[in-house]
């Protein structure tokens, strides 16, 4: 088979998605059922692939989409169990009292709340309990899913305290002779080090403005009269709230490590920039809301948009803030203490404890679950403990689960196709073929050649749209950006570099990977839509994988350099370009978007 037609074919998989899902807009299921398909035949009648390992990748995949489907149920069923109770009427009125702005808003919960439960948790949780929250407070569905889609970027690399650096990018480069010939006399863990740190670096400096490209598009695709400009009106506070996180993740990197550059980031960020919005330092002139929510187009809303947007009957007094507010961080306490005291987490992953099934149909790949380590056990185990911390009736708390799982059942069409179709390609290597994804990544190299920088983070967002981790891109390309590093003449320190963009252009790619999407939309019930999804968040994708190829090419060229100018100019450009395109402004006898403060 030829190099150009190995290329072709093992690039179908994400064309049949990218064509069906963002082109054409199909829904995720019957796009997901056709590149199963589509890829299942690929790797059986041209890749050579034994047909156990597609059943063994196949079924593998199932159970992680259960998996998955257990994280969104939780999620959906604690916002539920606190809209019941009343807590969320108490937590909107909280949020009104910090800044009734939603750009505002946006950046506390998405940005820097996100921030934290990416820290503690990763696998796309914070999306699955940002977006609802967001929902429960008034923003429109479809808003809610694409902010907490574009912040899963910046805190991905350091997510689940570290797992994509300690995990992915150490299986892929750890006891790989090409490697430890190339940095001695330095050792591993030295290098390792030196690589989360060059990836907090490049992150920071390309996330600083995420949320600022965040409460544009906000404004606009969400504002009554579609204005980017809208957005970037809130540039102090959202800059401050940039800075506030990406100046402590780096230096926390730089002397920590990669475990916790993410969660202690993100509390450091919001002791900062909530006392500052409390006093109204750094916030906008104005004030945006949405559009009255009777004239919201219907493509915003959720299947359960009333559900989850009217207010709860409430008796006597509200709930106080910090008795409402007390569920979400029992998760984010239980959240740490599972993933960071050894003790603990070797209880709840024991072998006693973990569900799964060795060599299936003797294709050499394995199964295993650990539910009490998921996030979804936390947030049912948390949900139940709310009926007493919020005193609910047992009967409403019925109310909520029985949503919750009306909610599930829907998404899961898309998930259950989703994942197997990933966990063949990913596993589609034959004896005389790699895998698909490798293949492409090979090819890729070869035409860019020295120019490599800019391409590298592209592969690691590759990787994660379609593994759906950032963890696992690297896994499969941290050693092939290293070796392709090496070959080009980078050195030691060149290679860090490179593989450092590889992680970033992962974590940016956890923006679009298809089972984040379905499952943050699946807890907003935004079904069938994920395409849509997908094609707006294309935009800060293109922003974070191109900024940081400039950034990374600049780092090797060394010193001052033209490079850092195109970085200076590329996010100036992409900001240009978004304020001056316009979508049809609304009808003038509907209240604007912006409203003066008073």
């Amino acid at each position: 088979m030829s190099p150009a037609f190995s290329f072709i074919l093992a690039l179908l998989p994400i064309a049949t998605v990218f064509l069906l899902l963002v082109v054409l807009a199909r829904s995720a299921k019957f796009s997901m059922a056709v590149a199963y398909g589509v890829t299942a035949l690929t790797a059986l009648v041209f890749w050579g692939t034994a047909p156990e390992v597609v059943a063994g990748a196949t079924v593998n995949g199932l159970v992680t989409a259960i998996s998955l489907l257990f994280i969104v149920f939780g999620a959906i069923l604690l916002l539920y169990t606190l809209e019941e109770s009343g807590g969320i009427r108490s937590i909107r009125l909280g949020f009104s009292r910090i800044s009734p702005d939603r750009r505002v808003q946006a950046i506390i919960i998405a940005w820097l709340f996100g921030a934290l439960i990416e820290g503690a948790s990763g696998f796309g949780t914070p999306a699955a309990i940002a977006a609802p929250l967001l929902v429960a407070i008034g923003f429109p569905a479809m808003a809610a899913v694409i902010i907490t889609l574009i912040i899963q970027s910046t805190p991905v690399s350091f997510g689940a305290v570290g797992t994509p650096i300690l995990v992915g990018v150490k299986t892929g480069l750890s006891d790989q002779a090409i490697v430890d010939s190339t940095i001695a006399p330095m050792g591993f863990t030295e290098y390792l080090f030196d690589i989360a740190t060059n990836v907090a670096m490049i992150h920071a400096l390309v996330g600083v403005l995420i949320p600022l490209l965040m409460v544009g598009m906000l404004t606009r695709f969400f504002g009554a009269n579609r204005s980017f400009t809208e957005g970037l009106k809130a540039w102090k506070f959202a800059l401050f709230a940039g800075v506030a996180f990406t100046v402590p993740y780096y230096l926390i990197a730089s002397l920590l490590g990669p475990e916790f550059p993410s969660l202690l980031g993100g509390i450091v960020a919001l002791l900062i920039v909530v006392p500052a919005a409390r006093r109204g330092w750094f916030l906008p002139k104005d004030t945006f809301d949405f559009p009255p929510r009777a004239a919201w187009e219907e493509s915003w809303k959720g299947d359960h948009h009333r559900e989850i947007h009217e207010d709860p009957p409430v008796h006597g007094k509200v709930m106080h803030t910090m008795r409402a507010w007390l569920p979400y961080g029992i998760v984010v306490a239980l959240l740490v203490v599972t993933r960071t005291i050894p003790e603990v987490k070797a209880l709840i992953t024991s072998p006693a404890v973990t569900l799964g099934a060795e060599d299936m149909f003797g294709s050499g790949i394995g199964v295993a679950v650990q539910p009490l380590y998921l996030p979804g056990a936390i947030l049912i185990a948390v949900s139940l403990l709310t009926i007493v911390i919020h005193r609910m009736p047992v009967k409403t708390y019925g109310h909520a689960f029985g949503a919750s799982v009306r909610t599930m059942v829907k998404a899961a069409p898309a998930l259950l196709l989703a994942v197997p179709m990933v966990k063949v390609f990913l596993n589609s290597a034959s004896d005389s073929m790699a895998s698909m994804p490798i293949v492409l990544a090979e090819h890729m190299a070869t035409v860019a050649g020295d120019a490599w920088a800019m391409v590298a983070p592209s592969i690691g967002a590759m990787g994660a749209f379609v593994a759906g981790s950032n963890t696992i891109s690297n896994m499969m390309f941290s050693l092939f950006q290293f070796s392709t590093a090496e070959q080009i003449g980078l050195g030691a320190g060149g290679a860090a570099i490179v593989v450092a963009l590889q992680a970033v252009g992962g974590a940016a790619g956890n923006m679009i990977c298809v089972h984040n999407v379905v499952a943050a939309s699946a807890t907003v019930g935004l079904i069938n839509r994920e395409g849509e999804i997908i094609r707006k968040v294309l935009v800060p994708l293109g922003y974070y994988v191109v900024q940081a190829g400039l950034i990374g090419t600049a780092l090797l060229a060394g010193g001052l350099n033209l490079w850092w100018l195109a970085a200076v100019i590329w996010p100036v450009a992409v900001l240009t370009v978004m304020s001056l395109k316009r979508g049809k402004v609304a009808d003038t006898s509907q209240p604007p978007g912006a409203v003066p403060a008073k």
